[in-house]
């Protein structure tokens, strides 16, 4: 019998001679290095939701819909804050920095925070049909409700905020917005009135837009302001009739 023939059973009797499955240190590096760049490019929205998801392990709640949506009132609130204050101090420049360090994925980002707002609401109508056999704790339970579709009301127009920003300071060519102030570089005082109309009223009068990219986003806030709008009404009139009845 052939030598070669010999070889071949051989080396399939000795599993140690099977070749092993190669992970490239490279792959792994390369998730831990997203991760840590998303921490380092949003810290106060991944501190905010952190704090969040704290609250929903430590505060005591009645039942796990109320625990996370505690932790969520919590991270919203929190997120808020922070991004007020830092709204509060940023010129121009700070807006083109932050601009160039968000913006890695910014678009899904804000698309995971809207989805989680209209969560958030869906949530809290499951959390208001309880109010009625609440009995003594129902006014707690509406003020609850306030505070959660108060803040992810204000959550929409402020990340909105955000990515217009974004997009007027990291276009390639002509501003997508036209102010009508000459020789204008608006700050964030100027996002804020542009999304808080559009939020309020789905259209502003004094500035235009000039891109594919904002006309979408626009679009996509007027949609979700609509869907709050008709639903803290449809909330109201339940609220008032639980509450008079």
């Amino acid at each position: 019998m052939s030598p070669h023939r010999l070889a071949v059973p051989a080396l399939c009797e000795h599993p140690e001679h099977a070749p092993e499955a190669h992970v490239n240190p490279q792959d792994k590096s390369s998730e831990i290095s997203q991760v840590s760049r998303f921490a380092a490019t949003r810290p106060r929205l991944l501190s905010a939701f952190a704090l969040g998801a704290i609250a929903v392990v430590v505060v005591p709640a009645h039942g796990w819909l109320a625990r996370l949506l505690l932790g969520w009132d919590i991270a919203v609130w929190a997120y808020l804050i922070l991004i007020t204050l830092m709204m509060l101090g940023a010129d121009p420049h700070r807006i083109r920095a932050v601009a160039r360090r968000e913006d890695e994925r910014a678009s899904a980002v804000l698309a995971v925070v809207c989805l989680g707002v209209v969560a958030s609401m869906v949530a809290i109508a499951f959390e208001l049909a309880t109010a009625k056999s609440a009995g003594h704790a129902q006014s707690s339970h509406y003020l609850f409700t306030g505070i959660t579709v108060l803040g992810a009301w204000l959550m929409v127009p402020m990340m909105f905020t955000v990515h217009y920003a974004h997009l007027y300071y990291r276009a390639p060519h002509e501003p997508p917005l036209q102010f009508p102030d000459e020789q204008l570089e608006p700050d964030y005082w100027d996002f804020l009135y542009f999304s808080f109309t559009i939020a309020v009223a789905s259209q502003t009068a004094d500035i235009s837009i000039r891109s594919r990219a904002m006309r979408r986003a626009v679009l996509g806030q007027s949609l979700l302001s609509f869907f709050f709008n008709t639903s803290i009404l449809a909330l109201s009139i339940n609220i008032a009739a639980g509450l008079f009845s």
